[in-house]
């Protein structure tokens, strides 16, 4: 992914090492992946990522960083650097979608943390991945997931990265439009496995406004490099729920899917990337089509 000159978002928090001197000016869901690794390797599955968030994981492949310092590697500052440009890319994108709209786009606050963070959905160690909180429209991102995320999973590349990080963008994008909010309110009021159709259309959606972000960036600013859009469909093929369970327990339970198939996710993901078409929704369709 070429990103050589473009600039970096200051929409960002940086809480690593337990600092908390970042900078954020302006306004301001993914890390999915390893919260469901973790979730599934427990024995249970996920129903509300704002919810699950707040619950420390117990994850046997995972463990919190216990880095401390206020000195970072230099590929943990490349990383830093690689995710505010990101960051950025989707505030370019989604202000010119939302101004199409006739809306206003709000971009949300990344914040860079270590170890474990304090947000307005509760606390959270790096165990549980990047998440998203609509509560304070942040998203946060222990770094050292993104290495834990090629270790782990053997999903790499930097679009792969930039996939994750879109992903909770695209949380962002649905809290704006009303999205999520209405999901979350509707899963409050079905039985668990209605519940799960529910997230798993909303991670989808996450998934393909991801593609929508990359479709118009690529648009802009011929970002994607040969390579690219396979690495991040390689990633979300790893990621689908039948995926992380089989490799987990040896099978998969549909019922207690969230996010999700592989093939589903593949599919939303490069839909998004090949039309960027903002008339799609996971939502109000037959689950046969998802």
């Amino acid at each position: 992914m070429k990103l050589n000159g473009r600039r970096e978002s200051t929409n960002v928090e940086d809480r690593r090492g337990g600092r908390s001197t970042g900078t954020k000016a302006g306004l301001g869901i993914g890390g999915i992946i390893l919260i469901a690794v973790i979730t599934f390797l427990s024995g249970g599955d996920l129903t509300d990522v704002v919810t699950n968030v707040m619950q420390n994981a117990g994850s046997e492949m995972l463990q919190p960083s216990s880095q401390g310092s206020t000195t970072f590697s230099a590929e943990e500052e490349e990383l830093a650097k690689f995710s505010r440009q990101v960051l950025a890319g989707t505030e370019d994108v989604w202000s010119a979608i939302f101004k199409k709209m006739g809306k206003t786009y709000t971009p949300p606050t990344l914040v860079l943390f270590t170890g474990s963070v304090n947000s307005a959905c509760g606390s959270a160690t790096s165990a549980v991945g990047p998440f998203y909180c609509s509560g304070d429209q942040k998203l946060y991102i222990d770094l050292s997931f993104f290495t834990q995320m090629k270790s782990q999973l053997g999903a790499d590349g930097d679009f792969s990265y930039a996939y994750v990080i879109a992903h909770e963008v695209g949380h962002h994008v649905e809290n704006l439009l009303g999205s999520l909010g209405q999901a979350h309110n509707q899963m409050n009021r079905v039985s668990k496995t209605e519940a799960n159709k529910i997230s798993v259309r909303l991670e989808l959606l996450a998934d393909y406004y991801a593609g929508v972000w990359a479709h118009y960036d690529n648009q802009k600013y011929k970002s994607l490099e040969d390579g690219d859009i396979e690495e991040a469909i390689d990633c979300a093929q790893k990621i689908g729920d039948n995926y992380l369970q089989e490799k987990a327990r040896g099978y998969s339970q549909p019922e207690s899917f969230t996010h999700g198939t592989s093939k589903q996710r593949m599919k939303w993901l490069k839909k998004g990337i090949e039309t960027g078409d903002m008339s799609v929704t996971t939502f109000g369709i037959p689950e046969k089509d998802l």
